[in-house]
């Protein structure tokens, strides 16, 4: 073997809820004495003993990590050569995890990408495996590795790790920008998580939170280092963060619950008054302790508080201090992980009002405890997420602005949706100006965003914004712009009894024929002008990637002087 594992020391670098600000897991990563890790790997695959390298470092790794008691998650690496290897390879690594005493479901197992191709069959296989066992699985180096997007997809691992080749590039490459948006939508999609690794810089940082990004580690939030920690005084959380473009009510989802998870305090059903006391003696900063069955199963929770006053008051020791904690249990309150941040407001408001502020357990697929939410996390979070919308809304319309516009045309091109991208303007608004006073072109403009706001309310493909000046965009299905355009050019628009024209340009993007906003944005420009050349109000309409352009409403100046 290139090095022994007893010449490799292991550091703890933390995983960070960007939301909350706190320890959510922590990663094991190996300092070899001489060279780096993936050095010593392709030696020993060279040599034919990468597996036993592999596993030798993890299970070094696992054993390190006992002797600093953490109850936070713990992430060990392994190579995806090494999950796909038949026998007892992994048998080393299951023995010492159980020999610390920690769960497989405590556990998440970093799989790295191969060097060589490994088959996607044998790959996903090697995974199903190791989660039949209660392991939690996570991708790493995706982006830059060798997973295709229909491995992650079919795998559907619990995070998917952003290499950190792809964080380095933002905010300025738009490959790495392209990238990151395009992985969380498909983790959205199949409902996964995005951890970013190696932030260095509060632009990338900024950046990540902008694209929703929940969880990252790097030397920029917590540096790697040889003890475990728990809490670690993040004030540069608050001020990393930028104005996050409006999400509109609908079309784009909302806040999950698993945003803002932490690591629940687990202890089996038979747990005593006694014990459960000390862990919390030990560990001011737990709220509630979550007692689970031999499936990992949550069957009651104990609020801190009402725990301690129940221990400690008159005879509280004699009566409980033996007997099972359970006694003192209450019912667990449960979301699964793929629930909104809504439903866990809706749950607290139901709540009786002692149990009001209770941690909600959250739920994995197996109804296994995956973690926990603390409520005030909650409620900060959505409150904050309200003040960012509403920060970004047109001050003068409150509608979405343009960023939201570029965000929806993103998704619906990721979807390979067939969608319409409309563009609504007034004709010479300048002139309503001059001749009525801005108070008046300001009416005319929130006239309009109400008629688009009232045409869209009963259509759920359809969403509004207002990109600047008298501009409107709207993207919906293509069969719903018919019904809009017509409720708003239909109608006779006047400022001070001087008639008012309005122009609409509707593009009509099938999949395949816009690679995104930008396309969308420079083909949509070219209807435009195309209804600036109609002398009334004018809709005209057509298809990307073809030179059709179909007039629905108006005549061209060339028409009317040949007519």
């Amino acid at each position: 073997m290139p090095e022994t594992s007893d010449k490799i020391r292991f550091a703890f670098q933390p995983l960070i809820n960007l939301h909350t600000g706190g320890v959510v897991a922590m990663e094991m990563l190996a300092r070899p004495a001489h060279r780096d890790v993936r050095s010593l790997l392709r030696r020993a695959a060279a040599a034919g003993g990468l597996e036993k390298l592999d596993v030798t470092l993890a299970v070094a790794a696992a054993r390190c990590s006992a002797e600093h008691e953490t109850l936070l998650p713990l992430h060990l690496n392994l190579t995806a050569e090494t999950v796909v290897a038949e026998g007892e390879t992994l048998a080393p690594l299951h023995q010492a995890l159980s020999g610390t005493g920690r769960l497989p479901s405590q556990t998440v197992l970093e799989i790295t990408p191969s060097d060589t191709a490994v088959q996607p069959e044998l790959l996903l296989a090697g995974l199903n495996r190791l989660r039949s066992l209660g392991y939690r699985i996570a991708l790493d180096g995706v982006g830059a590795g060798n997973y295709s997007f229909l491995v992650i997809a079919e795998a559907r691992p619990d995070l998917i790790k952003l290499d950190r080749e792809i964080v380095e590039g933002l905010p300025r490459d738009s490959g790495s920008v392209a990238i990151l948006e395009a992985l969380q939508h498909l983790a959205t999609r199949i409902g996964t998580q995005v951890v970013a690794e190696g932030v260095e810089r509060s632009e990338q940082l900024a950046t990540l939170r902008q694209y929703g990004v929940g969880i990252a580690q790097g030397n920029l939030l917590g540096p790697a280092s040889r003890r475990p920690v728990t809490y670690l005084p993040i004030a540069g959380i608050a001020e990393f963060r930028t104005p996050v473009s409006a999400a509109p009510t609908r079309g784009l989802p909302e806040a999950r619950i698993s945003d803002f998870m932490h690591p629940a305090l687990t202890l089996p059903i038979s747990t005593t008054g006694d014990a459960v006391r000390a862990v919390l003696s030990d560990r001011p900063a737990i709220s509630g302790v979550v007692l689970v069955d031999d499936d990992s199963k949550p069957r009651y929770t104990l609020d801190r508080n009402r725990f301690l006053l129940a221990v400690s008051g008159a005879y509280g020791h004699a009566l409980y201090g033996r007997r099972e904690a359970a006694q003192l249990g209450d019912e667990p309150r449960v979301l699964e992980s793929c629930s909104s941040a809504r439903a866990a407001l809706e749950l607290v408001c139901s709540s009786v009002a002692h149990r009001r502020y209770d941690d909600i357990v959250v739920l994995d697929s197996d109804g296994r405890c995956a973690g926990a939410v603390c409520v005030g996390d909650v409620i900060h979070g959505v409150a904050q997420r309200n003040v960012e919308r509403a920060a970004a809304l047109h001050p003068l319309t409150r509608l979405p602005g343009s960023d939201m516009a570029a965000q929806l045309v993103e998704r619906r091109v990721g979807d390979g949706d067939t969608f319409a991208v409309s563009w609504l303007d007034v004709d010479d608004f300048g002139a309503v100006n001059d001749h009525s006073g801005f108070a008046a072109g300001d009416d005319l403009i929130r006239e309009l965003a109400r008629a688009l706001t009232d045409a869209v309310k009963a259509i759920p493909s359809a969403a509004v914004a207002h990109i600047g000046g008298h501009d409107f965009v709207v993207i919906c299905d293509p069969e719903d712009i018919v019904p809009i355009g017509s409720a708003v050019l239909e109608e006779p628009w006047e400022v001070n009894g001087r008639e008012v024209t309005l122009s609409l340009a509707s593009l009509i993007c099938l999949p395949g024929t816009v690679a995104g906003h930008r396309d969308v944005s420079q083909m949509l420009a070219q209807l435009h002008r195309r209804t600036k050349s109609i002398t009334a109000t004018s809709w005209v309409s057509g298809h990307a990637g073809t030179q059709q352009v179909d007039v629905i409403l108006g005549q061209s100046a060339t028409e009317l002087r040949t007519g």
